[in-house]
């Protein structure tokens, strides 16, 4: 027995079965005790095997994600950012996503929008899609290296194929022209093809200044807003509320 067992091994090894031949003693094992037939023992390695390949293409594409470390919307409390828990669900429904909603979350500073933003882009990783969250940074620094940086132009790729694309902290400084224009290109590249969820503490009015140019604003605001929920967060700042020391009180 031991001997045919550890060719299974080595033949699900050999054919990348992974997932079956990690359960494989624990389905035998069930056999032998319950005496299951045939027909059962093979669902149960095959259910092993896709059961593995489901986990592992979703830890691949959770790493992919980039999420921060607060993602979990478990145990998020939106009452205290003035939305309401029955939109949170209906947000964490991502029908929206399906229909190619975009979503702005507006609001000052620690109320809660990149927790929001990373969670919904957790969800949509845990239902399938390829969702990824990058700060406004790390995508002007792709626009701008990715034509003579393989690894900026293989992230390029990968950005414009997304289902969702979480654009965290955007317009909070502003962009030389070149770049204004290159992010316009990127937007107008990937609009009707994702959901794009941006967070921001500038109203779309203030758009403009940070770009240096009002018809490069308004042509990304009509791309982004055309079909948009905006969601405004509001309260105190939470690392205000939790502000830490080191001095003993």
């Amino acid at each position: 027995m031991e001997v045919q067992k550890q060719e299974i091994r080595q033949l699900c090894s050999k054919f990348m079965l992974t997932g079956m031949g990690v359960k494989l003693d624990g389905i035998v094992n069930d056999a032998e005790k319950n005496g299951i037939g045939f027909m059962e023992f093979a669902l149960k390695l095959l259910k092993s095997e896709a059961e593995h390949r489901q986990q592992k293409d979703e830890a691949k594409r959770m790493k992919a994600a980039g999420l921060p470390r607060s993602n979990d919307l478990e145990h998020y409390d939106p009452e205290k950012n003035g939305l309401r828990t029955e939109r949170l669900a209906q947000l964490r429904e991502l029908n929206w996503m399906d229909q190619l909603f975009n979503m702005v979350l507006m609001g000052p500073s620690g109320t809660g929008k990149t927790h929001l933003a990373a969670g919904l882009c957790r969800d949509a990783v845990k239902a399938g899609y390829k969702a990824y969250f990058r700060s406004m940074d790390e995508i002007i620094n792709t626009l701008r290296t990715k034509d003579f940086v393989k690894s900026q132009m293989l992230e390029y790729n990968r950005l414009t194929k997304a289902n969702m694309l979480v654009l965290d902290d955007i317009m909070l400084f502003p962009l030389e022209k070149n770049m204004a224009v290159a992010f316009f290109n990127f937007i107008n590249h990937v609009y009707e093809s994702t959901s794009i969820v941006v967070t921001t503490n500038k109203k779309p009015t203030e758009w403009a200044k940070m770009l240096e140019d009002e018809v490069i604003a308004t042509a990304l605001l009509d791309r982004l807003l055309f079909k948009c929920e905006v969601v405004n967060l509001t309260g105190e700042s939470f690392r205000l509320q939790n502000r830490k020391t080191f001095f003993e009180t």
